[in-house]
């Protein structure tokens, strides 16, 4: 029998998607399973975008160009001018999700054995891309203590060698909702500059940030205007997932036409994704707020539940709609397999992400759990009863 690829072996399987059977077996038990373990949001997609696709009267469904429709491209050159970011059409490669954008961007700055320094925890999938690009990802650890600030740059550079080509950030950051400061930009843009990095920033979730703090983008850090490649997504921002529409930012044409040679190779991004998303951008302003808002109440909802139960402690995120909560138990790996599998209350039951997946550094996260605060106040206030009955009775209790 033909043995398969070292590098299918490596690839990492997510540990947000990881305990599904758990999920579905507890579901044929007819149990209620809450959902806080991923970020699909209950948001309805606008109404525009909903029409769009209703009303899409094509004879022939065409590939695309390969860097996505021209009309689209120069709609989100008018999007991105609205934060200050000045691009041309010509600059963004229209991507099938976030994800290729990503994939796309280490395999076109990074060669096989090269190095990603990355903040954890960290997107889960970036250990994905990366091996996929044969690209290693270097983690320097931020701290639940310090609500997951910014490492200090010393610890980051402590981590750059040789094979160093590039700093990965997601901002706001999932899994733990916090927005880097102007501060905290200008600290990595210096050592991006020093050792001449690129710096890839991961800004899927830039229209979620509460209490008046600001998503900086980093296309408009100067003196690095060629080292940036931002990475964007429609998929949480006009909760529409299944668009399945990204895109690659960057003002440096060496690398934006790298880029282009692979998105040439799978041919073109989505076509009626790409419908979709250039109806996104017409979306009004009122949806943004009222979405807003409504995560708004949900975080402070859920940050001030979760932090009533004993021994547990719930940072407030300042965006995204995630948060890494540490809990008062042994394995959160165990725990949340055994939420599933073993417990119930009221016939009903949680399904959390462990944070241990988003940990590179062995041992970290294992008191930690992801909560995607997703779902409606109601769900989410039976969904903190029954996390806390768990913890009440879970047998790994510390």
């Amino acid at each position: 029998m033909p043995s398969i690829s070292n590098k299918g072996k490596t690839m990492p399987a997510s540990p947000i998607r990881k305990l599904v059977p758990y999920s579905e077996e507890a579901k044929r038990k007819g149990r209620k399973v809450y959902h806080l373990n991923i970020g699909q949001p209950d948001i309805p997609t606008p109404e525009g975008v909903l029409n769009a696709i209703r009303n899409i009267d094509l004879k022939v469904i065409e590939y695309s160009h390969s860097a996505g429709n021209e009309s689209y491209r120069r709609k989100l050159v008018t999007y991105y001018k609205k934060f200050g970011i000045n691009v041309t059409h010509n600059d963004i490669i229209v991507t099938t999700g976030g994800s290729e954008a990503i994939s796309f961007a280490f395999m076109a700055c990074a060669d096989p054995g090269d190095e990603v320094i990355t903040i954890e925890p960290f997107y889960a999938n970036y250990n994905g891309f990366a091996a996929t690009a044969g690209v290693k990802i270097v983690p320097v650890t931020s701290y639940i203590k310090d609500d997951f600030a910014l490492p200090p740059i010393s610890e980051i550079e402590k981590k750059i060698t040789s094979r160093t080509r590039g700093i990965i950030i997601c901002n706001p950051n999932n899994p733990t909702g916090y927005l880097y400061s102007q501060e905290e930009l200008d600290r990595l843009k210096d050592i991006i500059k020093k050792y001449d990095l690129f710096l890839f920033s991961d800004e899927a979730y830039n229209d979620f940030c509460y209490d008046a703090a600001e998503h900086i983008p980093a296309m408009n850090l100067e003196g690095v205007e060629n080292n940036v490649i931002m990475l964007d997504s429609v998929s949480k921002r006009y909760s529409e997932c299944g668009v399945r529409i990204g895109a690659l930012v960057t003002r440096n044409k060496e690398v934006y036409n790298t880029v282009l040679k692979f998105a040439q190779a799978r041919l073109s991004p989505p076509s009626l994704g790409q419908i979709a998303a250039e109806a996104s951008l017409d979306t009004p302003l009122q949806y943004f707020k009222d979405v807003n808002s409504e995560y708004k109440a949900r975080r402070n909802y859920i940050v001030e539940a979760l932090n009533r139960i004993p021994g547990v402690y719930c940072p407030k995120p300042k965006g995204a709609f995630y948060s890494v909560v540490k809990l008062p138990v042994d394995d959160s790996d165990r725990f949340a397999k055994w939420l599933l599998e073993e417990f119930e209350y009221k016939n009903q039951t949680v399904m959390v992400a462990p944070a241990s997946g988003f940990y590179s550094t062995p041992g970290l996260g294992k008191n930690e759990v992801r909560i995607a605060y997703v779902l409606k106040i109601d769900d989410l206030k039976n969904a903190v009863e029954i996390l806390a009955e768990g913890l009440r009775v879970y047998p790994g209790r510390i």
